[in-house]
């Protein structure tokens, strides 16, 4: 399970040039203004870097390009992965490095349902029971056959608290593991669960061989089609091709994934050739320009993490539900998506994207209307106050310290101060900003949602009034009896039909109280140099492209 993402900050890093870059940065800052980002409704608190950004390129131009050797990809990321053992790290780049190193019993097709992985099959003979039969043949990295005992090993070391993971939690329904012989291990869940499949699949969690330790960390050894070289805290990853894997062997050799904190040195690196591959972590504004460089293409998929607006239901203006509707029809996302985020993500009407299986598109839609708006704050007691020049009330946002989260708390700003609601931002370090939502001290936030929200159980981790912080991620105190029991019906419920039924519900319930403003699924790009070919990203914008790319 992937949490939300945070920002990106700091220096370049080692090796990168960070340094040199920065300063060059710095001083052109002094001396350009910020250009003024206005749309023909004057978003008129948005910058931009583009002509900074652009000057960059061409100064960059005069440094000597680097050609890496065929079959080796460099490829910057923004943050040094947490933790490599695939039963602890569930940041982004944890996980998606992970899901390079490691199988699971199962993973999911494009549409989020189960297909086999380690698992070459498995039955259910009754709710509460579920066993696999392993394929033959796997190997780990080290040459060790993988067997029913590595996969009993994984889970209990979890379950019985020998590994500290935050994973714990999704899998506390296993009661019991039973290995019969060495390619079948049965699971004995405490109650029925029809999300089990779903809680352990592909990256979630990847299986380790029996006996590993707090070493996996440092050196993790799977199954999966890349095998672990080395790596360095902040600077870099480095894997090479396993061959001996037991499915399609990658067409690349080995991937360097290079650590790169700042945005702009990043696109530098990728202009001068000292790099080949980054994804979705470049400004909404440099894409333009990269694609206009030599020996550059632009890939773009469509992506199905999700931006949103969260409520606090214990504040006694927001848990009216006609403020949360009013302050939905006053965001103008289409606006947003095409003036800030140059077009570069489509609007949500909920947590789960158009590629699930249990997606529901007849929900209620708020598109951009201030006039029900206003009617909706008249009717919930807020109306216009002369003496506060028109404002009706004033609420707080806290958000990260992000320079995209800033912009967009000034065009949410501007737009609802059209409808009589001031708005405060208050931005905060990102391990603050998430405590403060654990704990309730807010009255508005927004951040994002990676990987987790493409299946239907997450409906139960964000709403079920059971599943408030530190049981779940329902911080916003959101409580709706009749959601409850619809998710205590999906929970348990075998056909996947009556499921879909249910989640249906679900979701026509969300949409209509508003917990979260869906904003926007942002879309995936990937920015490569033209050596790097078939380049093909997932809608959750995972690394699994990387085992079918080309590089000359």
């Amino acid at each position: 399970m992937r949490v939300e993402e945070g920002g990106e900050g700091g220096l370049g890093s080692k090796g990168s040039g960070g340094k040199e870059k920065d300063s060059v940065r710095r001083d052109l800052a002094r001396t350009l203004p910020p250009v003024p980002f206005t749309s023909s409704n004057s978003f008129t608190s948005f910058t931009s870097f583009t002509p900074l950004f652009f000057f960059l390129l061409i100064f960059s131009g005069c440094a000597r390009g680097v050609r890496t050797e065929p079959g080796v990809v460099n490829f910057l990321i923004e943050t040094m992965p947490t933790n490599l053992d695939p039963r602890i790290g569930t940041d982004a780049q944890s996980e998606r490095i992970d899901g390079l190193l490691f199988n699971s019993l199962i993973e999911l097709d494009a549409q989020r349902n189960p297909r086999p992985d380690l698992a070459e099959r498995w039955e259910t003979p009754d709710p509460q029971t579920y066993i696999f039969h392993l394929r033959d043949g796997v190997k780990f990295h080290d040459g060790r056959a993988l067997t029913s005992a590595d996969v009993k090993y994984t889970f209990d070391s979890i379950l019985n608290r020998s590994v500290v993971s935050p994973k714990r939690g999704a899998i506390s329904r296993i009661q019991s593991i039973e290995t019969q012989d060495i390619r079948t291990v049965t699971f004995h869940l405490a109650e029925p669960y029809t999300g089990f499949l779903w809680d352990i699949s592909r990256p979630a969690i990847g299986i380790v061989p029996i006996g590993a330790r707090e070493e996996v960390a440092n050196h993790p050894i799977g199954t999966g089609p890349f095998r672990f070289v080395s790596a360095e805290q902040d600077d870099h990853v480095f894997l090479e091709r396993n061959p001996a894997y037991f499915k399609s062997m990658p067409a690349i050799s080995r991937i360097q994934f290079r650590v790169v904190p700042e945005a702009i040195v990043r696109a530098l690196e990728l202009r001068k050739g000292t790099a080949d591959l980054e994804l979705t972590s470049l400004a909404p504004d440099m894409i333009p320009v990269m694609r206009s460089q030599p020996n550059i293409e632009v890939t773009e998929q469509p992506g199905s993490n999700y931006d949103y607006i969260i409520f606090n239901f214990d504040d006694p203006a927001l848990s009216k539900r006609e403020v949360r509707q009013a302050l939905a029809y006053a965001t103008d996302r289409e606006e947003i998506i095409r003036y800030l985020l140059r077009g570069q993500a489509r609007p949500a009407n909920g947590p789960l994207p158009p590629n699930s299986w249990a997606y529901e598109p007849n929900v209620r839609h708020f598109g951009y209307d201030p006039r029900q708006a206003e009617q909706l704050l008249d009717a919930a007691g807020f109306p216009r106050r002369p003496e506060r020049n028109g404002l009706r009330l004033t609420l707080a946002m806290k958000t990260s310290t992000e320079e995209s989260t800033r912009l967009l708390g000034a065009a949410l700003r501007e737009q609802w101060q059209k409808v009589g609601v001031g708005l405060e931002l208050r931005p905060l370090e990102l391990a603050t900003l998430l405590s403060d939502l654990t704990r309730g001290s807010f009255q508005l936030s927004t951040l994002r949602w990676v990987g987790v929200n493409s299946d239907p159980t997450f409906f139960e981790f964000a709403f079920s009034s059971k599943r408030m912080p530190p049981a779940g991620a329902n911080r916003g105190r959101y409580q709706n009896p009749a959601l409850d029991t619809l998710l205590d019906r999906a929970r348990v419920e075998s056909s996947q039909e009556k499921r879909r039924q249910v989640f249906s519900e679900i979701q026509k319930i969300v949409a209509e109280d508003v917990p979260y403003i869906s904003l926007w699924y942002g879309d995936n790009i990937c920015v490569h140099r033209t050596r790097v070919k078939r380049v093909q990203v997932s809608p959750s914008g995972d690394f699994d492209f990387l085992c079918g790319i080309e590089a000359d």
